[in-house]
């Protein structure tokens, strides 16, 4: 029986969160990292989805947010035939890596093998809007495209040029938080403080253009220091917390050109830009000897692209 097989990356945002979601442009990245579906006919004509290694076994029509995700990757009215999907990740969930948008796009992918990039990513912010409330979008563009992106609200997700290679290290602080929480957090502040907040949006909008021109020459220095500069106001927007402002001082304390927390904040990851591999290691090693869980991604201009589906045949089937 012909299984077919979706795959999509995860991401980290270099420049711009939150202040994307009030229509600032932000650069995201593709790593290595992402996640898979497996799409075969259901044997029992139940539409199915399962996640082995979070113990999730949801129909679309029981009471769970993936069930409830799942159902809006389905469509109403769609299904010509039930489906099984496998689903697997090697990205924390609620890390700010991408974790939830990678599955979408992957399930839709194998789902939907023929979609445009437009149509998937469509169909993925579906299931994003059932986790995350109002996401800005840029999750899904970057799992559905990899690469560099520029993304914005108005204009969507534009591919970006990226000379040389960037060495990334990134860190887990084992603290969950919620992308919607967050979110939904900087927006009161920023209504009941719209002329200190406003301000600090712009600022982030001037780094994220300077950090494309920086990525585009290859300036890793320019794009390191903007880094620090992007973290400093998001402390400012009350996103970070001090575990994740230790682990960028410990990055950049072992030779990181730059560091911040990259996605939502509250917790979550932190991402570092390395200037040799050898300073990457040095990285990763400072924050294992804080027990977290870190790794190292390369993005370059042909690093990471978009995953896609694929048709496959199971001997076992």
């Amino acid at each position: 029986m012909d299984v077919t097989i979706g795959t999509a990356c995860g991401k980290v945002i270099l420049f711009g969160e939150h202040a994307v979601v009030h229509g600032v442009p932000a650069i995201g990245l593709g790593i290595d990292r992402g996640a898979q579906a497996k799409v075969r006919p259901a044997s029992d004509g139940l539409n199915r989805l399962r996640i082995a290694q979070w113990a999730i076994d949801v129909t679309e029509t029981d009471d769970h947010s993936l069930a409830r995700a799942f159902r809006a990757v389905l469509g109403e009215g769609e299904q010509a035939q039930a489906i099984d999907v496998e689903a697997s990740s090697d990205l924390p969930p609620g890390a700010g890596l991408g974790c939830s948008a990678a599955m979408g796009v992957a399930l839709v992918r194998a789902r939907h093998p023929n979609a445009s990039l437009a149509e998937v990513v469509d169909r993925a912010m579906a299931w994003e809007r059932i986790f995350h409330g109002n996401p800005s979008g840029i999750d899904a563009a970057i799992a559905a495209q990899g690469g560099g992106v520029l993304f914005s609200r108005g204009a969507g997700a534009t591919p970006i040029r990226i000379r040389g290679e960037l060495i990334l290290c990134v860190a887990n602080s084992g603290i969950g938080s919620s992308t919607k929480s967050m979110v939904e957090a900087v927006a009161a502040l920023h209504r009941a403080e719209s002329s200190r907040i406003g301000p600090i949006f712009e600022e982030i909008g001037a780094i994220v253009a300077l950090g494309g021109r920086a990525l585009e020459v290859g300036d890793s220095h320019a794009v390191g220091a903007l880094m620090d500069r992007n973290h400093n106001l998001l402390k400012q927007l009350a996103v970070s917390i001090p575990e994740l402002d230790a682990m960028c001082s410990i990055a950049r304390g072992r030779g990181a050109l730059g560091a911040k927390l990259t996605g939502a904040g509250g917790g979550g990851c932190v991402v570092a830009l390395a200037p040799n591999h050898e300073v990457a290691s040095n990285i990763t090693e400072g924050w294992g000897a804080m027990g977290l869980d870190a790794f190292v991604t390369i993005v370059s201009a042909v690093s990471t692209s978009a995953h896609r589906a694929s048709p496959a045949v199971e001997a076992s089937l």
